[in-house]
């Protein structure tokens, strides 16, 4: 006679289903004896649920863990069923060899004892994972020892996740919902809470993937967890930028609640380590023009509009992160620009200027990629340009200079990306704030006729043109063709024809002004040249000096000993 035994229940979890077998009433087992039941929960693919029933006849129990049940719940709360393809799947009850064995489709595993497994079935992927324990041995986020364990009580497998609202898991089969640490209750209080003070030490780039659940549901840091990111800030330099940016762009392309996430960064005590950003606190604006308040306030609501324009846009994810971090820093200027008057009044002159290198140091810090940069800090340069002084109208002119300077054709941003952050700067200035007249639909408008002229934002007449009129290649060169960029934004031509009439028709004058430019450069870097010698005169004088002294005080020295 043949007994058959029913298979050995993995701890931490509670008897039922597959460990059960003689109870006949599976449906009543819970999971978590004080857990919830949320039936269809998520929206599975034929696919998921292949994977799921799989792992279960294999005599392994799947939950779906992490964002998909986070964002299911959000959904949920909002009427709004989710199908999700990107769920991701821990298994209890079973050996790394047993899951790879029941797992269909094309298996993976990535790195060796780390017990996760990726399988693709017509064409989704799917992340399936042991329960483990990262026993922390070294700097940064690859520094730990990973040890799996399927028999983890689940207070201990997901005690290793960042925040509660990323610690729940949902089973499927019976709807059952797995929240040891109260993730449901911080979803709905609109809390990130740490689960364990240990594993989030060990991991500081989860104090960056708070500032982008922030950005991106608007929740605010528990005060505990504020003070655990303090804490560890020092562990700041041991990240790796690849990191960094890997969470910023989330931010900035999934984010809607931008200013909340920059409250949050502040909170965590992380500001500091972006000095650019954190000199902006406090910076205080003219209240008629920005009632909002001091600078850091009016790019947190800036990031806020950039982020609303883009979804009414419909941009992709690149053009949405350029736009967002062109709003949360195109004022950083304002921390060295400011002045307050004997009068009270507030004055920010030039910031368009002198706040794009502290635009260019913080977007290298956090790693933005070069393409992103080169958008960025045009945008910045040129964002207080939109309106024309005095009773001035925008004129093809400076339609045509604007296109140049954005040099679109050379990677910079299009007018149209440009006119985006012009909408959310003044948009985010808060209710009350006076506005001059809009002139971005003239800029539009202007742009778009004259953005069919050939060459248009770049020069017409080159080095090949003048060779041909018998100017003999030189220094006069370049400021022969300044000069023709200048008559072409002025609309003298507008093709290659008309650059060749322009240069004869105006070639002594030409070459005189050239001439002219020429010697005013030379003289302009004959007096650097000047005064770098000179400094570096008083420079050596000023070593020489601090050697004798040096060497003085050693001789005395010598002889205090000797005496």
């Amino acid at each position: 006679m043949t007994t058959t035994l029913p298979p050995r229940q993995p701890r931490g979890v509670p008897s039922g289903g597959e460990y059960a077998p003689y109870a006949h009433a599976e449906g009543g087992v819970a999971l978590n004896p004080a857990g919830d039941r949320i039936p269809g929960l998520i929206d599975l693919t034929p696919e998921a649920q292949e994977i799921l029933d799989s792992i279960r006849a294999a005599g392994g129990r799947p939950l779906i863990v992490g964002g998909a049940v986070r964002d299911s719940l959000l959904a949920r709360a909002q009427g709004a069923p989710v199908a999700s393809k990107d769920v991701d799947i821990e298994v209890y009850g079973l050996s790394a060899d047993q899951l790879r064995a029941a797992l269909p489709g094309n298996v993976q595993e990535f790195g060796q004892n780390f017990g996760v497994l990726n399988t693709s079935i017509k064409g989704q992927d799917f992340d399936v994972t042991l329960p483990r324990r990262d026993n922390k041995t070294g700097e940064g986020h690859r520094g730990f020892l990973v040890e799996t364990d399927p028999e983890m009580p689940f207070e201990e497998a997901f005690a290793r996740r960042d925040f509660t609202i990323n610690a729940m898991g949902w089973d499927d089969a019976t709807g059952e919902l797995v929240d040891p640490f109260g993730g449901r209750a911080d979803l709905e209080a609109g809390v990130l809470r740490h689960t364990s003070a240990e594993s989030f030490g060990e991991d500081p780039i989860r104090v960056f993937r708070g500032v982008q659940f922030s950005g991106r549901f608007g929740f605010d840091l528990d005060p505990e967890t504020a003070q655990l990111c303090r804490e560890i800030a020092p562990s700041f330099h041991s990240l790796h930028k690849d990191g960094i940016w890997k969470e910023f762009r989330k931010l900035t392309t999934k984010g809607t609640h931008i200013s909340k996430a920059l409250q949050t960064l502040h909170a965590a005590g992380w500001e500091d380590h972006f000095p650019d950003l954190a000199a902006t606190r406090g910076v205080p604006q003219d209240p008629i023009w920005h009632p909002e308040g001091s600078v850091e306030v009016h790019l947190g609501l800036a990031g806020d509009e950039a982020a609303a324009i883009a979804r009414r846009d419909g941009l992709g994810e690149d053009e949405t992160s350029i736009l967002v971090l062109a709003a949360i820093t195109h004022d950083f200027g304002k921390a060295h620009s400011t002045i307050v008057k004997t009068n009270g009044s507030i004055v920010s002159g030039g910031h368009h200027e002198t706040g794009v290198e502290p635009a260019r140091q913080f977007l290298a810090q956090i790693g933005a990629p070069n393409d992103q940069v080169r958008k960025v800090l045009p945008l910045i340069r040129e964002h207080m340009c939109h309106t024309p002084g005095g009773d001035e109208k925008v004129s093809d002119t400076a339609v045509r200079r604007l296109l140049r300077r954005l040099d679109h054709a050379g990677g910079g941003p299009s007018l149209k990306e440009w006119s985006r952050l012009v909408e959310a700067d003044k948009a985010g200035r808060g209710d009350g704030a006076r506005h001059s007249f809009n002139h971005l639909p003239i800029w539009l408008e202007k742009a778009d006729r004259l953005g069919s002229e050939s060459g248009v934002g770049k020069p017409i007449l080159k080095g090949p043109h003048l060779a041909e009129s018998g100017i003999e290649r030189g220094p006069l060169w370049g400021h022969i063709i300044a000069q023709s960029v200048e008559a072409q934004d002025d609309g003298v031509f507008t093709d290659e024809a008309g650059a060749r009439d322009w240069l004869a028709g105006n070639r002594k004058a030409v070459l005189t002004e050239a001439q002219r430019r020429w010697q005013k450069a030379q003289a302009k870097a004959e007096k650097l040249q000047r005064a770098r010698l000179a400094a570096m005169k008083i420079q050596q004088t000023e070593q020489k000096a601090q050697a004798r002294a040096e060497k003085e005080r050693a001789r005395a020295a010598r002889q205090g000993d000797a005496g």
